[in-house]
């Protein structure tokens, strides 16, 4: 293999993802719980966001129909500041660093709205990336093989060369059909760095490397 690209998605991978926290922090009441989880984070606006065929305004609206009148407040707080809680993944910058050190291209596919933009800021590990691809800006979603042969026209890469890291099995099968190689990324930096060295990726020491 001659993997030259790694390609990472991004919640739950380079920062965590949390749905089910978002919901207890600004719900008070345990019984409202199960319903704001799905008709927010589960409803079908929150992936039509994510297309980027409707605005955030406009899911609201949608969610808001759904809810009875008290969630409202709460159902807006939840699309307006989920975004404020999004630690990184311990030892994933430190990983991303060494592989940028080795030559690897560093490159970012995420299904993802347009809010991105606003806090992609906040994940300090993006500075190390050579190119960002969202699924809001090209109208694609993963696991669709088109978001991955997108990106690959976008950046002028060739699939082959690229391994993409996802945290979604069916995202890395997405990526498969593309001709990319893929590894499913369980939470663990440590197991993803021994399963680079399986694609022929060997990272630089820690020592060797100026964080």
């Amino acid at each position: 293999m001659n993997i030259k690209n790694l390609v990472f998605d991004m919640g739950n991978v380079l920062i965590h993802y949390n749905a089910s926290h978002y919901v207890e922090k600004y719900a008070a009441d345990k019984a409202d719980w199960p319903i704001l989880l799905q008709e927010v984070f589960q409803s079908v606006e929150w992936i039509r966001m994510d297309h980027g065929t409707i605005t955030e305004e406009e899911a609201v609206k949608a969610c808001c129909k759904r809810l009875p009148p008290r969630l409202h407040k709460t159902a807006a707080q939840l699309y307006a500041h989920w975004n404020e809680d999004i630690p990184p993944i311990a030892g994933m910058e430190a990983l991303i660093v060494r592989a940028k050190a080795a030559g690897y291209g560093i490159y970012l596919l995420s299904n993802t709205s347009v809010r991105y933009h606003n806090f992609r800021k906040n994940i300090p590990a993006l500075t190390h990336f050579d190119g960002e691809f969202i699924s809001a800006d090209c109208h694609l979603l993963k696991p669709d093989p088109a978001i991955f042969d997108a990106f690959c026209a976008h950046f002028s890469l060739q699939p082959t060369e690229c391994l993409f890291i996802d945290d979604l099995a069916m995202n890395v099968y997405g990526a498969q059909c593309a001709q990319m190689q893929g590894i499913v990324f369980y939470g663990d930096v440590a197991q993803l760095e021994t399963k680079l060295k399986d694609y022929g990726v060997n990272l630089p020491a820690v020592q060797e490397v100026t964080l």
